[in-house]
């Protein structure tokens, strides 16, 4: 019912057109810069805060040393002495995409990350750790390799599941082909994968007076892979300050660019906004 206490709910999902780093800063192991991920699970997140920057810039006016956000997006945002009217929350990971033998790669999903988007189905409950349910197109001879482990295919992921993701995204890959790759796998392996199928890139620092490599520069950063799905809400009880700020996403053609390195491609996310209002 609505009322004076009624919140307006947009959930969210950021489908990643290019890798995507959302950096914890620098690490004293293996990758340098490894992306942030949450505390308990190690799965990959997109914080609030990451999101709030790329979305205040699509409020941006003005040139040069006057750009700025303009006084729609300070409503929407805030700024010091006032608090903003949109709660933008975390994009948490819904799906996650690793190499398989058959269709060059699959979707992974879990009950974990199933329950968390409200999508229940006891057919996948006590998945055996070397056992998946599976679309048939990368399904080989009763097995699922997906890098290099060959799994037991248990049967179809439940239609019920696909219908349910499938309406999270609008992104064209993800509608077409996502019947094809969908493959539920266990908690724990869907933990396995997320913190060890990333992108490891390497580069080098480059000495700006000389123009080449710096000595002893060599740095390695961590990648969530394009393919990737977030998900995420905006709440607010303003029904038109969100209902601008989802207009602004749509005037951008659903795309926002989150995290590092925007001049080298990364971060580039597609937007699915769908409203859930009381």
């Amino acid at each position: 019912m609505k009322g004076k206490f009624a919140m307006f709910r947009t959930v969210v999902s950021l489908f990643t057109r290019t890798p995507l780093h959302v950096g914890c800063g620098s690490s004293v192991g293996i990758v340098d810069l490894p992306v942030l991920r949450e505390r308990v699970t190690g799965f990959p997140t997109v914080p609030g805060s990451a999101l709030k920057g790329s979305l205040s810039d699509l409020f941006v006016e003005g040139e040069g040393e006057n750009r700025k956000v303009n006084g729609a997006g300070l409503e929407i945002f805030g700024k010091q002495d006032c608090r903003g009217r949109v709660l933008i929350g975390e994009a948490r990971l819904a799906a996650f995409p690793v190499r398989s033998a058959k269709q060059g790669f699959a979707w992974l999903v879990s009950p974990l990350t199933l329950a968390r988007l409200g999508i229940a189905c006891a057919e996948v409950n006590g998945l055996g750790e070397e056992e998946v349910f599976a679309a048939g197109g990368v399904a080989l001879e009763g097995k699922v390799v997906l890098e290099e482990y060959p799994l037991t295919r248990r049967g179809e992921v439940p239609g019920a599941i696909v219908a349910a993701l499938k309406g999270l995204c609008a992104e064209p890959l993800w509608q077409d082909t996502l019947a094809a790759r969908l493959v539920v796998v266990s908690d724990t392996l869907m933990q396995y994968f997320a913190q060890n199928a990333c992108e490891i890139a390497q580069h080098n620092k480059v000495d700006d007076e000389k123009g080449t490599v710096a000595d002893g520069a060599l740095f390695a950063q961590e990648n969530v892979p394009s393919e990737t799905l977030f998900v995420g809400e905006w709440l607010s009880d303003d029904e038109a300050q969100l209902a601008n700020l989802c207009r602004r996403v749509a005037e951008a053609n659903h795309l926002l660019q989150v995290g590092a390195d925007a001049t080298t491609g990364l971060g580039w996310c597609r937007l699915t906004l769908t409203h859930d209002n009381p």
